[in-house]
This record gives C-alpha cells, sequence and structure tokens, in this order.
C-alpha cells in the first residue's frame, strides 16, 4: 500500500522521468548521418585501400623492424601521406631498438636418401651461410639442460634439428570463419596467439626470461658445438603453411647462432622418420642474410589532420607497420595500416572539418612487444611507473587501433569502460547492416601491462584506448606470422567496411562536444625489474 501523500508521488514520479530523459538523451548520441552517408560512399565507391595494401605488401613487405623493408614502407606512408594533404608528416624516433636484420635469399634441399626441395625460411636474426653448405643432418631435441650435456661433442659439422616432431591431425574445421551471432553476443574476441618472442631484459615477466636465458644458453651451445645449420619445426600449421618468428636477438649483447631456419612439419617430420630408421639424411642450404648495427633506433610515422575550433585536443588512429618476415606482413598488420591510411583519406578528400585535430600513428616495434607505442605514450603523455601525467594527457580524446587481420569489424572493444558503451552502440547504428553491431569488454579488468597489441599501450595508462573487434577468419590458421601472409590473404570488401567505421568514429569523436569518457588513472605501478627481485 502506499502511503505517499500525493505531491510526494508526483516529486517522485518526475524524478524518474528526469532520470529516464537524462538516460535516454545520453543514450541517443548525436550522429551526423550526412556525413556518415558520404564516409561510406567513398569508402565503398572510391575506395583506395587495397592499393595501400600492394605497396605496404607486395611492393615494400616484409617490414620487420628497422629492416630495409620497414623502412622503404615507411617512407612509403609519408608520402602518401602528405600527398593526401596532412600535415606534420614524420619518422618519429624512439629507442634503442637494437640491431636490424633482413635476408635476401633462401634454397633449402634434401639431397639424400632423396631429392626434395624444402619449404621454410630463415629465423629472424641468425646469420647467413658462406654460400651453399651441404651437411648430414642429426636429430637433437634441445628441451632441457640435459638435453645440452647429452649431445655435447655430436654436432660439429651437422645440420641439426633441434625440435621434437609433431603428430599433425586430419583438419576437419574450415580454415578460415567469421564471428557467429552467440559469440558477438557473448562479447568474444577471435584469439590472438602469444608472442613468444617479448622484448628483452626488465620487460619481460619472469617466465620470459627464463625463457629467453634458455634461448641464449641453447645458441651460444650450438655455436660452440659448431652446427652447421639449425633447422626447427613450424608449432603450429601444416599443408605448407610455416609459421616462425626470430631464431637470435635483436640485443647485440646476446649470442648470434649458426643461420637458424625454420620448415614446414611435413618436411621436418620426414627427416625425423628417416633419421629414426637409421636412414642418413643429407641436406644443403644456401642462406644470405645481414645484420644492421646502425641505427639501433627506431621510429613510429605520424601525420596530422589539423583540427579547428579545438584543435588542441586530439584524436588518435593507426596500427603498427612492422611485421615479420615470413611473409610480407599482409593480414599483420599491412591491413590495419592501409585502413588508417584509408580512414585518413576518406576525412581529407571529402574535406571533412572536424573541430579536434586527427593524428595518424603507425607503429615500429609492435612485434617485439609494443614498443614503438608505449615509447610514444611515455614521450607524450604519462609513464605507468610514475603514473605522472603530461600536459598532453589531458588533451587526448581516444585512440582506436586496428590489428587482427582481414576481417571485416564485428564491432569495438570497450576496455572496460561503461561509459562508452551507449556512445559506441550509437555510432554502430548506420553499420548494423554491415555486421557492425557488438560493443564488447564492457565489463573488463584495468589493463596490468601492455599486451596483445597497441592500444593497450594506452589504456594501461587510463587512456580511451579501443581495438576493433573483426572476423578472424584464416588470421590463427593460415597468416599470423606465416609465410602465407600475403596480400592473396586480404578481403577487399571487408577492409573497406573497416576503413569506413574506422572514418566515422574518428569524425564523431572529432566533432562530439566533450572529449570520450575515460576510466580513472591507474595507480603508479613497481617496474617489472622490481617485480622480479
Amino acid at each position: 500500500m502506499d502511503l505517499q501523500t500525493p505531491s510526494r508521488r508526483l516529486s517522485r514520479g518526475l524524478t524518474i522521468v528526469f532520470v529516464l530523459s537524462a538516460a535516454r538523451a545520453y543514450s541517443q548520441e548525436p550522429v551526423d548521418l550526412s556525413a556518415i552517408h558520404r564516409i561510406k560512399a567513398e569508402a565503398f565507391e572510391n575506395s583506395k585501400v587495397m592499393e595501400h595494401v600492394f605497396y605496404l605488401t607486395d611492393a615494400n613487405g616484409p617490414r620487420l623492424t628497422n629492416s630495409p623493408g620497414f623502412k622503404s614502407a615507411a617512407d612509403w606512408v609519408v608520402k602518401r601521406l602528405q600527398e593526401y594533404g596532412l600535415a606534420n608528416v614524420h619518422e618519429e624516433a624512439w629507442g634503442p631498438f637494437g640491431r636490424g636484420w633482413d635476408y635476401t635469399r633462401f634454397a633449402g634441399h634434401m639431397l639424400e636418401p632423396a631429392y626434395a626441395p624444402l619449404i621454410g625460411f630463415p629465423l629472424a636474426w641468425s646469420p647467413g651461410t658462406t654460400g651453399p653448405v651441404q651437411a648430414q643432418a642429426i636429430y637433437a631435441p634441445l628441451e632441457t639442460d640435459a638435453d645440452l650435456e647429452k649431445f655435447k661433442g655430436k654436432l660439429r659439422g651437422k645440420i641439426v634439428l633441434t625440435m621434437k616432431s609433431r603428430d599433425l591431425a586430419m583438419p576437419t574445421d574450415p580454415p578460415g570463419r567469421r564471428l557467429t551471432d552467440t559469440e558477438l553476443a557473448q562479447s568474444l574476441e577471435p584469439g590472438r596467439l602469444p608472442n613468444l618472442f617479448r622484448p628483452l631484459g626488465p620487460q619481460q615477466t619472469p617466465e620470459q626470461q627464463q625463457r629467453t636465458a634458455f634461448r641464449n644458453k641453447v645458441n651460444q651451445y650450438l655455436k660452440d658445438e659448431g652446427a652447421v645449420v639449425v633447422l626447427q619445426s613450424g608449432n603450429i600449421g601444416d599443408a605448407g603453411i610455416v609459421f616462425g618468428q626470430a631464431g637470435g636477438s635483436r640485443d647485440p649483447k646476446d649470442p648470434v647462432p649458426p643461420p637458424m631456419v625454420v620448415l614446414t612439419p611435413e618436411h621436418y617430420n620426414r627427416m625425423v622418420r628417416l633419421l629414426d630408421h637409421n636412414i642418413p639424411v643429407k641436406l644443403e642450404f644456401d642462406i644470405q642474410a645481414q645484420f644492421f648495427d646502425s641505427p639501433t633506433d627506431s621510429f613510429n610515422v605520424v601525420g596530422e589532420i589539423p583540427g579547428g575550433r579545438k584543435k588542441d585536443e586530439v584524436v588518435m588512429l593507426g596500427g603498427h607497420l612492422d611485421s615479420w618476415h615470413g611473409g610480407t606482413g599482409a593480414t599483420d598488420n599491412a591491413t590495419g595500416s592501409a585502413v588508417a591510411i584509408e580512414a585518413v583519406r576518406i576525412l581529407t578528400t571529402l574535406n571533412l572539418k572536424m573541430d579536434r585535430t586527427v593524428r595518424i600513428a603507425l607503429w615500429g616495434g609492435e612485434e617485439e612487444g609494443l614498443l614503438g607505442s608505449k615509447a610514444y605514450v611515455t614521450q607524450h603523455f604519462a609513464d605507468r611507473e610514475s603514473m605522472q601525467p603530461k600536459p598532453e594527457y589531458f588533451k587526448l580524446s581516444a585512440y582506436y587501433n586496428d590489428d587482427s587481420g582481414t576481417g571485416r569489424f564485428r564491432g569495438i572493444g570497450a576496455q572496460g569502460n561503461d561509459e562508452v558503451k551507449p556512445i559506441f552502440e550509437q555510432w554502430l547504428k548506420p553499420f548494423n547492416d554491415l555486421g557492425a553491431t557488438t560493443v564488447a569488454n564492457i565489463t573488463a579488468e584495468a589493463a596490468r601491462r601492455p599486451g596483445g597489441t597497441d592500444h593497450t599501450s594506452f589504456a594501461f595508462v587510463g587512456l580511451p584506448g579501443f581495438n576493433f573487434v573483426q572476423d578472424p577468419m584464416d588470421y590463427s590458421t593460415r597468416t599470423h606470422h606465416s609465410n602465407m601472409d600475403l596480400y592473396d590473404r586480404v578481403q577487399p570488401g571487408d577492409v573497406m567496411q573497416c576503413a569506413a567505421i574506422m572514418a566515422a568514429f574518428v569524425y564523431n569523436t572529432a566533432m562530439r562536444d566533450q572529449m570520450m569518457p575515460r576510466v580513472p588513472m591507474p595507480k603508479a605501478v613497481p617496474s617489472e625489474k622490481q617485480i622480479t627481485k
């Protein structure tokens, strides 16, 4: 029974109406549909995104940080951004990174007991051979200190198979797929493979430091024991798809191993079976590789579309420019770089006047541990160890990142920021018919350390950094750090859709009355070096 007086009931009702109206007004984030329509038309009818992908991959890839391919791709980006009318386009240094590396020739053959060409490629930061070298193979898996003792004195002059063979199950699932409605409803993002080659030293976890120490120990051991070439099997993949990254280290203080090669598992397994049956295996390799000791610093590529009445406030977008070297870095991450370039092309081509300055940043050193974006955040915004914000910290509205392959955007991650949910839902509505419907990771733990991809470098210090949710396609099964990460694996319609949504989100953020809401600034944390003591 309601014992309230009529006036009190009226007051309570007005309060409810006010709250509901305020919530409804908040959820109805203004969207300039005329501008969005123009963005969509330009993105789909006059797209240049696959042209960007071509120049980043076929013409300039691969783009291992501080390699000639990385530098030539960056120079191309600078020229392209200048052609689109961006201001202050430059290659902004950070570092030190360490040594660069590149290879210009690879040939591998099994000569005995029967000839076969070998599918593979050299592992980064390992040297080449001095011309073609032939030697007998030996199977010597090296996983523990006991293994090092077991094979001591047995490897000189041999080509050494250092990994155990891997059973290859018959694939029954399709190699590529899109996210299901159930996955989207559960706010699941496609999984990302772990990066086994994180940065060296105090930036690593204790477990990573142990793996790095053992890797260095094995590399020195193989060199001291006189191995001619070291072979590894791709730890995932099959059917001629070879996944591989680094064998040596970019740190010039670490041991330089013998030449190292990763092979498709089928070819590797064949050699292991032959050796297990005491049938000699003779191999030949011809590898040309080069270290670059200068410069030790690397850089990010940065450019701006100057804003209007709020030009001192900034909206950022980007992805990482660097790649691994087995393919040409198409889906990891020429797609993300091309989408960002295309987004700023769309905005400048349409001559859309924006209140805030738009800044594109294409990162170096992502594959070695988000090095470029972490350095940029520290230089411009704040360092997590001290958590002392710099003036620019309060001028960044948001950073939008693309780095999950070729799949179309299905939504965006909120990065634990509840307040952006109704905003992003409104911004996604014009793209619902293109499959972009979901705001994911609304409830999420604050970033403990940067990881995964570059938006976490921003979120790590409490800045609004967001990554789009994408269809996984064949990212984990075919292209992620593999010899098949090539132009042909990029889906044109998908990256056109991505560019349209990226441009729209950047435009909406640049024109919004208020800057994007952000979570409270995290407390300072001890350095990882202090944690490991």
